[in-house]
């Protein structure tokens, strides 16, 4: 009043409106939410009465009750399955926030402390500056095998699949003997699946003794292409089946480069045309290889200083419980840093760096997992990648061949399959069968499944999936960094089979 302001009273208001801001924030962010999956929900119930449109100008009304009910149980074609769309990853999106950014950024900071840790510790022991990475060069030693490996497997998905096919498809049209012929042409595709990717490259892993990280290499790249392979005879068969039945004069063979584009793409089901970006931001590109190598060099660290300092001398300490229970205790940190950083480099940097250079448009290679109440909904949305192959090729065929009385059976199937294939990695690589993480997948993983479901919506379930999943990142990182070493220092003169079976960790108590 009369030309002067009263402070206090401004201030004090301006606190009341950020109070009072403060308390309709969760009731507006509620209120968006409730919007939001409203307009979803109709989206969806759009699209399933556009589909019931669609069937409904397919199958007219003169159709008998069971010929509808025919042709419901059919499988429907590749175009049905997974609908690909121009999306962003969730990372991208979040790190537009300012709040998730810094929780980024924090991770380079605990990255730094790292380097800063390792150096200073070096100079003081050795009273000088140690910048060697023997453990970088010793993983992924033998790099010259790896290449040549890779590429002859490679070559071979690209030749044999893709000319097998072909051939199938031009004789299945004029062949009087459609089963026989299908049956000789699957025949040799399988023969090379198992023999050609299968054995060979497992073979050429063990035979020259590559190092850990190089048998990853030759491995996951093995089980990528046998996927590949499987995904393009999956959904090109029914085609060819389909056209024939409706004699149609031309048979649906695709062209090797859109084969040979599939092979490289980020993804596991075969489309002829994926969606794509109108142009490449190799400034992009650059920064996902960069944070792919920062991402290496942090899981070294990790290593270095978590990880050896603690299993170097593991086989010198009698085996007892409470060694064990410390051991998984002190390897939950460096197991959750592990699986975060495998997400962030794999299945964030790397897929999209490939995306990108492809201009393939869908990078939804995975949902928003950490916010998971329930493990069928992790499984679901770790990798999208891997679990959309897994649930039209293994769980929906199951269900279509044996019937959909059967999804306890068909989802018992899928777990058995996936933890077989990841424990398989896991032997390989390590040099050694400790099914660990198969009896994780298959015990704690099954019950979990069905315990911690859908149903679970509250916060405590997302605390204890969280608990849960930290328990297992430390059993698993503890029992085979144990098992690694005591293979190094217990080595057997003439081992047996059953010596390759048995864990040497259990027994070796060898003082260095």
């Amino acid at each position: 009043s009369l030309g002067r302001v009263d402070v206090d009273h401004v201030i004090t208001r301006k606190m009341q409106l950020i109070a009072e801001a403060e308390q309709l924030k969760p009731a507006f962010m509620k209120e968006v939410d409730s919007h939001f999956t409203e307009f979803v929900n109709s989206l969806v119930a759009k699209s399933v009465l556009l589909d019931s449109s669609s069937s409904a100008s397919l199958f007219p009304a003169s159709c008998s009750e069971k010929e509808l009910l025919k042709a419901k149980t059919l499988r429907a074609p590749p175009e049905h399955g997974k609908i690909f769309t121009a999306r962003r990853s969730l990372l991208d999106e979040l790190f537009e926030v300012s709040h998730i950014r810094t929780i980024y950024h924090m991770f380079i900071a605990l990255l730094i402390v790292f380097i800063l840790s390792t150096l200073l510790v070096d100079f003081i022991d050795e009273g000088r500056l140690v910048l060697g990475f023997d453990l970088l060069v010793f993983v992924f030693g033998k790099f010259p095998v790896v290449f040549c490996t890779w590429l002859c497997m490679f070559c071979a998905t690209v030749i044999v699949p893709y000319n097998l096919f072909v051939w199938w498809a031009q004789g299945y049209c004029s062949s009087s003997h459609r089963v026989l012929h299908s049956l000789f042409y699957g025949m040799l595709f399988t023969l090379f699946q198992t023999a050609g990717l299968g054995f060979g490259p497992t073979y050429i892993a063990v035979s020259y003794a590559l190092p850990p990280a190089s048998r990853f290499i030759v491995i996951l790249e093995q089980v990528r292409l046998v996927m590949k392979a499987h995904s393009f005879v999956r959904e090109n068969v029914p085609r060819v089946l389909s056209s024939v039945k409706d004699k149609s004069s031309t048979v649906p063979i695709p062209r090797i480069s859109q084969y040979l584009y599939f092979l490289f793409a980020p993804t596991l089901i075969y489309r002829d045309n994926y969606p794509r970006n109108p142009m490449i931001r190799w400034g992009y590109v650059a920064t996902k290889f960069a944070q792919v190598l920062g991402s290496l060099f942090y899981a070294y660290y990790i290593f270095v200083r978590l990880c050896i300092p603690q299993f170097r001398n593991s086989s010198q300490e009698t085996f007892s419980l409470r060694g064990l229970v410390l051991c998984i205790f002190n390897s939950i940190l460096p197991g959750v840093l592990i699986l975060f950083l495998v997400f962030f480099a794999f299945l964030h940097c790397w897929l999209n760096a490939f995306a990108e250079m492809l201009r393939f448009a869908d990078r939804m290679f995975y949902k928003d997992w950490w916010n998971s109440t329930s493990y069928a909904n992790y499984y679901r949305t770790w990798n999208v990648v891997v679990h959309d192959w897994l649930y039209y090729y293994a769980y929906r065929d199951f269900l279509w061949f044996f019937g959909k009385k059967f999804k306890a059976a068909a989802m018992l199937s899928v777990f058995t399959v996936s933890a077989a294939v990841h424990e398989y990695v896991l032997s390989i690589c390590f040099g050694y069968f400790y099914p660990v993480l198969f009896c994780l997948f298959m015990c704690f993983g099954m019950v979990f499944n069905f315990i911690l479901n859908d149903r679970r919506k509250g916060p405590i379930w997302n605390v204890i999936m969280w608990t849960s999943l930290f328990l297992g990142q430390g059993v698993i990182i503890c029992l085979y960094s144990q098992e690694w070493y005591a293979r190094q220092y217990c080595p057997m003169e003439n081992p047996t089979i059953l010596d390759y079976l048995k864990p040497r960790s259990w027994s070796c108590h060898m003082k260095m």
